[in-house]
């Protein structure tokens, strides 16, 4: 019940869900999230915090650097549905095809560059 209730929590955010279909290309840097999402860093950390909790993601640090990307085939059959079923629903979403452009623009800039402009303790 408590897994069930974690995915649901972490899915009922629209920031949440749309770092969830950032990750569908693969992994990110914290601070292209926080570009992306243009929220403030401990908000966003917040939000990835909640979707490591969901088992929907998986953090790795690199010295100072947090790399988020999507779970695994070693996450739970319920993860595993969960995301299925967010990737179908928002197949034909404005936000996430206008989400999907924007990150391309982000992820051609210098990632020391753009980390510069947040915390340094989140990234290099």
């Amino acid at each position: 019940m408590r897994d069930f209730l974690n995915i649901t929590k972490a899915l009922a955010d629209e920031s949440r869900v749309r770092v969830l279909m950032f990750l569908r290309g693969g992994e990110l840097c914290v601070c292209q999230i926080i570009e992306m999402l243009g929220l403030a860093p401990s908000t966003v950390s917040k939000h990835m915090a909640i979707l490591v909790q969901a088992g929907l993601v998986e953090r790795r640090k690199n010295g100072k650097w947090h790399y988020y990307r999507l779970s695994g085939e070693e996450a739970s059959v319920l993860v595993q549905d969960a995301m299925k079923w967010a990737q179908a629903a928002l197949v034909k979403s404005p936000v996430v095809s206008e989400d999907a452009k924007r990150l391309k623009a982000v992820m051609k800039k210098d990632i020391k560059a753009l980390c510069t402009r947040y915390k340094p303790n989140l990234c290099g």
